[in-house]
Order: structure tokens, then C-alpha cells, then sequence
């Protein structure tokens, strides 16, 4: 097996270049579909329920496939399992460009999901595999940035790609990306990754895994209705049946004794969850806010909105290089502490609160989110050894994407308690003005909590999780 070596740059560059194309890929195909859901929803003739499992679907794949795949990864290969999902996610994506049925669509988007899983969880950790501990951050930076850089670009493209060429348009652009990561990974990426080799996969695991994920996010999507209920308690219970059986299977597909021997992992990635949880609904809460009660058009809340997205692109790459030269969690709690004050602010939004004020705190959440994300990566990645490099990638994708629906839970039990099932009108503006009070108050007490663990995590070790960059 061919060996490469971290200090090869055409390896370092090919590794970047697919790694953050492929992180622009994803957030992209998420923010730009969401866009044409009335189109397809025209085109197919879907009724509401089935309009909502196109967006579904994707999620409750991706975040079933994100930890099995690590562990895959760290078995097999990681450039393996990378270019597997490459393949998956680029024909799914071709095919539901050919789609002619909601069924043929919804089962596509799962396709699509189960790809991502495999690319996502392992293109971070291909990334910290190559590149020394010393250029981690920055690379890491470039890797977030693209992630924002697809946020904010894939509600403007995806709008004009279905208004002049039709919806199928947005995820047929994902042929010529998809092929074009697929060779550069095939040819340029030479060499192979793996941090446990001669283990077997914990399929009884992966099913408990599994069943637990669907069950609490897709509970999630359907608070406060009993079934939300029951699928979030159900969800609980097959979570503490997976950690008790992880505790005593011979090949774990989650090594619990991260959490539990490993403060600086275990801290970080709750971080993570509470940051996502607190900040994921911002978006979702101030479109409507800008549309409903500054009568603002789609696309203007949507400039308006892309204020914060940008700071993070921006701002990412440097929070990264920063904290290679700076302790990661010094950077990352300087951010939690922006971000807590930016949610705490918009807590206090009014109906006349100006423009200006709002784009200014956008700005200031762009930055806060900036500082936190990239330098607490880093730390994730740092503080395991080079075995646990694809599970590790794949935990904190769990955690944004866990911290993401919770944000989204806590918005729509808020606004049903308090509005109800009637739409938002100007007879209920009060009530409305009173759920974002609502919800930003104890998004501002998540994002308070977790100062703590940010804080708290203690120094980061390059010892860990410092790696020559050499293939294994």
C-alpha cells in the first residue's frame, strides 16, 4: 500500500480542494432545494405531507449514516468510503433529476442522504489524516467557510436555476461537481486512511444507532403532536439500550470512552450541540419576521438574511488559522460569548426595531458563530488519536445536525403554544412577536450553558490527536 506523506502539497492541495468542494456540495443542495419545493410540489402533483419528506428524508439519512460511516471509514478506508459516497450522492442526485413521481423523488433524497453521510463524516477526517497539526486549523477554516458559502449561495442560485431553467436543473449541477471530486479523489489522492483495521463492524450497534436517530429526529419534526411525544421518549430509550450495549460489544461502533475518558472531545462536542441548538432557527424566525411584520418581499429578507452567512464564510478561514498559534477553546469561548450576546439581543425585537440594528446583529452572529465553529473543530479533531479521526468527523456531523433539529423543535412547539395552528396575521403579530422573545430566550440560555463546556474543555493536546499526515 502506497504511503503518503503530509508534507506532499499536491496531495495537501487535491485533499483541500475536494474536501471543501464537497463541503460546499451538500449545504448547497439543502438550502437551494428548499427554494423549489413549490415548483416540485406543481410539477408532481405532491401533497403537503410529501412535500415535507423531500427535506425530511435527506436529513433523517444523513444523520442515521454519519456514525456507522466514520466507524466504516476508520475500518476500510477512508478515501474508500469518501469516493463511495461521492458515487452514491452524484448518481442520487442525476436520477432525481429524471424523477417523475413523489415516491421516485423521496426514495432518491434518501439515496442522496446515505451518500452525503459517507462523504461528510470522512472528507474532515481524510483532511486531518494529511494535513499536520500545525495547518489543521486553516484548513479547517476553508472546510467551514465553504459549508456557509453553500448556505447562503443555494437560496439565491436555487431560486434563479428554477425560475429560468426548472427544478430539476438544481440537482442535475450536481453531476459535473459530483465527477469532478470523484476523479480528483481517485487520481490525486494517493494513498489510504485507516485507523482501525481488523475490526468488524457492529451491525447490532449500527440497527440500535439507527432506530434511536430516526426516532428522535423525526420526532422532532412532528412536536408538539403526541406522536413527536412518543417518538422523542422512544428515541431516549433506544439511545441509553445503544450506550449500554456500546459499553460491552467487543468491536463498539461508537467508542463511548470518548465521552466518558475524554474531556476535551466530550465538552467540545456538547458545545457544538448547544451552540446549533441555539442559534439553527435564527434564519427560519427573522424570514418570517422581515416578510410578515417589515412587509418585506422574499428576496430582500433574503439579502438581508445573508449578512450572517457571509460573516462566516468570511470569517471562518482566519478563526481556523488563529487557532492554530492560539488555544482552540480561547477563540471558541470568545465566539460563544458573541453569539450568546447577538440571541440575547434579538430577544428583545420589536416591530419598529430599525433595519440597521437587525443587519448589524446579523453581522455580529456571523462573527460569534465565525470565531466558535472552525477553533472548536479543531479541537474536536486534536483531541483524538489518529484511529478515531473518521468517528470523531462523524460525531460532531451528528451534533450540528442533532443541535439543527432541536433548534427547529423548540421554534415550532413555541409558535403552536402560543399562536396555535392559525397563520400568522396581523390580528396575531403580538402573539408572534411574543414566541421570538420566546424562543431566543432560551436559545440565549443554551448557547449560556454551553460557555461552560467551551470553556471548561480544557487545554487541547496536540500529543492526541497530532498526526504526521501519513497514510495508515
Amino acid at each position: 500500500m502506497q504511503q503518503s506523506t503530509g508534507s506532499d502539497s499536491a496531495l495537501e492541495r487535491s485533499a483541500l480542494i475536494v474536501a471543501t468542494l464537497t463541503s460546499f456540495m451538500g449545504p448547497f443542495m439543502i438550502s437551494s432545494v428548499n427554494v423549489a419545493l413549490p415548483a416540485i410540489q406543481a410539477d408532481l402533483h405532491m401533497d403537503a405531507v410529501q412535500l415535507s419528506w423531500i427535506s425530511t428524508a435527506y436529513l433523517l439519512a444523513v444523520a442515521v449514516g454519519l456514525v456507522p460511516a466514520g466507524k466504516i471509514a476508520d475500518i476500510h478506508g477512508r478515501k474508500k468510503v469518501f469516493a463511495t459516497g461521492l458515487g452514491l450522492y452524484t448518481l442520487g442526485s442525476t436520477l432525481a433529476a429524471l424523477a417523475n413521481s413523489a415516491v421516485m423523488l423521496i426514495v432518491l433524497r434518501v439515496f442522496q442522504g446515505l451518500g452525503a453521510a459517507l462523504f461528510v463524516t470522512t472528507g474532515m477526517a481524510i483532511l486531518t489524516s494529511i494535513f499536520p497539526p500545525n495547518k489543521r486549523g486553516r484548513v479547517i477554516g476553508i472546510y467551514v467557510a465553504a459549508v456557509y458559502i453553500g448556505l447562503s449561495v443555494g437560496p439565491f442560485a436555487g431560486g434563479l436555476l428554477t425560475h429560468y431553467v426548472g427544478w430539476r436543473s438544481i440537482f442535475l449541477i450536481m453531476l459535473p461537481l459530483g465527477l469532478f471530486s470523484l476523479l480528483l479523489t481517485l487520481h490525486y489522492l494517493k494513498g489510504e486512511w485507516r485507523g482501525e483495521p481488523g475490526q468488524r463492524l457492529d451491525v447490532a450497534g449500527c440497527l440500535l444507532y439507527a432506530s434511536a436517530i430516526l426516532s428522535l429526529v423525526y420526532g422532532a419534526t412532528r412536536l408538539p403532536l403526541p406522536l413527536g411525544i412518543v417518538l422523542l421518549a422512544s428515541g431516549c430509550v433506544l439511545l441509553f439500550v445503544f450506550i449500554r450495549h456500546q459499553l460491552s460489544a467487543r468491536f463498539p461502533v461508537f467508542d463511548i470512552q470518548l465521552f466518558v475518558g475524554n474531556k476535551t472531545f466530550a465538552f467540545s462536542s456538547l458545545a457544538a450541540l448547544l451552540n446549533y441548538s441555539a442559534t439553527f432557527a435564527v434564519t427560519f424566525l427573522m424570514s418570517l419576521y422581515l416578510q410578515y411584520l417589515k412587509g418585506m418581499s422574499p428576496e430582500t429578507a433574503g439579502s438581508i438574511l445573508m449578512a450572517q452567512p457571509i460573516m462566516m464564510a468570511t470569517l471562518s478561514p482566519l478563526a481556523g488559522r488563529l487557532s492554530d498559534r492560539v488555544e482552540p477553546r480561547l477563540i471558541a469561548t470568545t465566539g460563544m460569548v458573541i453569539t450568546v450576546t447577538g440571541v440575547a439581543l434579538f430577544s428583545m425585537l420589536q416591530p419598529d426595531t430599525a433595519t440597521y440594528l437587525i443587519i448589524a446583529n446579523l453581522i455580529l452572529l456571523g462573527t460569534g458563530f465565525a470565531l466558535f465553529s472552525s477553533p472548536n473543530m479543531n479541537a474536536i479533531m486534536g483531541a483524538v488519536e489518529k484511529r478515531h479521526y473518521g468517528l470523531a468527523s462523524g460525531t460532531v456531523a451528528t451534533m450540528r445536525l442533532l443541535g439543527q433539529m432541536l433548534s427547529m423543535a423548540i421554534a415550532t412547539v413555541v409558535l403552536s403554544l402560543i399562536i396555535g395552528r392559525q397563520a400568522i396575521a396581523p390580528e396575531n403579530y403580538d402573539l408572534f412577536i411574543r414566541s421570538i422573545h420566546t424562543v431566543f430566550s432560551i436559545s440565549a440560555v443554551l448557547c449560556l450553558s454551553g460557555i461552560y463546556f467551551s470553556w471548561f474543555r480544557g487545554a487541547l493536546l496536540q500529543a492526541g490527536g497530532a498526526g504526521s499526515g501519513k497514510g495508515q
